[in-house]
């Protein structure tokens, strides 16, 4: 398979993690913006909603755009609601940072989808497509436990920023 294929898989890990990790963070964030637990929860839902509505409206809005630009500019999305996400000083700014955050989500799984068949012979299509898929399987096993670990050890913050 080829190495970009593997950057493929790396951010879907990365999106994995971000979608899920947050059923591990409900109780430092609660206590530390001065928020109730199902406050806290429905910060999933509002990624959920994001990713509902983002996808349809990005995929549109980009569908002239080549493929890697628009990967590019999906990561940059998510990049940045990602650390605003770890800044932000308030439940309601955390918030709408994971609902930015959470626009790129199924554009990127959706066009990446797209690019990693476009990587290798017509054989090999729906293995490309299970390997990318594979970092949002590794984010559940891997990355949601170490970011609840990592949560403890050095706050809720440091892991939105890793």
């Amino acid at each position: 398979m080829p190495l970009a294929l593997y950057a493929l898989t790396v951010g879907a890990f990365g999106i994995g993690v971000t979608e899920f990790v947050m059923t591990g963070l409900l109780v430092p964030i609660a206590a530390d913006l001065d928020v109730s637990i199902a406050s806290t929860g429905l910060l999933v839902s509002g990624y959920a909603m994001g990713a509902a509505v983002g996808a349809p409206a990005l995929t549109a809005l980009s569908r002239q755009l080549p493929r890697k630009m628009v990967l590019a500019l999906l990561m940059l999305i998510f990049t940045v609601g990602n650390a605003a996400c770890a800044l932000a000083p308030s439940y309601p700014l955390l918030m709408a940072a994971r609902v930015v955050t959470s626009l790129a989500h199924r554009t990127y799984l959706g066009v990446g989808s797209v690019v990693a068949t476009h990587m290798v012979p017509s054989q090999k299509k729906a293995s490309a497509v299970a390997t990318m898929f594979a970092g949002l399987t590794l984010a559940n096993i891997v990355g949601v436990p170490g970011g609840t670990w990592l949560a403890g050890a050095l706050g809720w913050r440091a892991t939105l920023t890793q």
